[in-house]
């Protein structure tokens, strides 16, 4: 085997089969999973999150799953720093690793190393706080579309958290926020393999409206209502969650927000297959083609 160290990025859209795909290779491969779906960190999200089940963890051991309590806080850069120690420690005994889920910031990160933003004046995030606290999520979106096309196409639309940040660079710099993405890459001691999960469009769709049923009749609902105290926290604007808290406070019926889950859900995954479509480092397979992948792999590695 190559003396070289490797990662096996398991990415994909929601609902595609990241997390079976991931344990079948974490087997053949002999090694652990990294998780880099960030709303699986917390203990108190699993319903809505598709959190791997307990006999799943343990087939296979498993980082960043049920890391952190919903009152911590915990960023992408805390994700960087924290996944190299524990690839560090993982590469002192074997030469693979697995890095599973479908958010393109955390594994940009962990991949790339952060890209580096202007500091923002508190004036400048003021303003762009104030324009959400009194106009709402689609102020943001209508301004993020106008200052950074290319951003808004990619971007989890119904998280204000990322537009804001985007929208303050915006707004001090004059300059698309994507520009300052996509920097010169840091140094990493291991080399990346990029498998996306894919799956016919229609077929994914169904898949997603079907697991959000799967979800209320295991308790989502009963879940989100427990985290109701917590909806200004940054971990729950996400899609599973969100749509739930108007209907909490009268604002909606629950046909409506179910409905809106499963929208929602919808779009968030039709921007994850652009994002790695665009992408051209990862190579395409079906959930089912495990075989495949792993030829892929031994590939890559020699």
């Amino acid at each position: 085997m190559s003396k070289n160290k490797f990662l096996i990025i398991v990415g994909g859209a929601t609902a595609t089969g990241k997390t079976a795909t991931g344990i079948q290779l974490a087997q053949h491969f002999e090694t652990e999973i990294l998780s880099c779906d960030s709303r699986q960190f917390y203990r108190e999200m699993t319903i809505g999150t598709a959190k791997p089940t307990a006999e799943e963890l343990a087939k296979v051991p498993h980082h960043f799953i049920n890391l952190l309590s919903i009152e911590d806080n915990y960023n992408v850069g805390d994700f960087e720093r924290d996944a190299i120690k524990v690839l560090d420690k993982i590469y002192l005994e074997k030469n693979i690793a697995l890095l599973v889920g479908g958010s393109g910031l955390f594994i940009r990160a962990l991949c790339n190393g952060l890209d580096k933003f202007p500091k923002i004046p508190i004036e400048v995030k003021n303003e762009v706080l104030n324009l959400f606290e009194n106009e709402g999520l689609k102020a943001l979106q209508e301004a993020v579309k106008i200052g950074d096309p290319i951003y808004y196409e990619n971007v989890d639309r119904q998280n204000p958290v990322r537009l804001m940040r985007a929208l303050d660079v915006i707004k001090f710099t004059g300059k698309p926020f994507s520009s300052f993405q996509n920097q010169q890459k840091k140094p990493r001691n291991f080399i990346p393999v990029y498998i996306n999960v894919t799956m016919n469009r229609e077929q994914l769709y169904d898949r997603i409206n079907h697991r959000v049923d799967l979800m209320l009749e295991a308790g989502l609902l009963e879940e989100a209502k427990l985290l109701y105290p917590y909806k200004e926290k940054n971990s729950l604007q996400t899609v599973g969650y969100q749509e739930f808290m108007s209907y909490f406070e009268g604002k909606t019926t629950l046909e409506e927000a179910v409905e809106l889950v499963k929208r929602n859900s919808r779009r968030y995954a039709k921007r994850q297959m652009t994002w790695f479509r665009k992408d051209h480092h990862w190579a395409n397979f079906q959930a089912n083609e495990i075989e495949k992948m792993i030829e892929y792999v031994q590939q890559e590695m020699t």
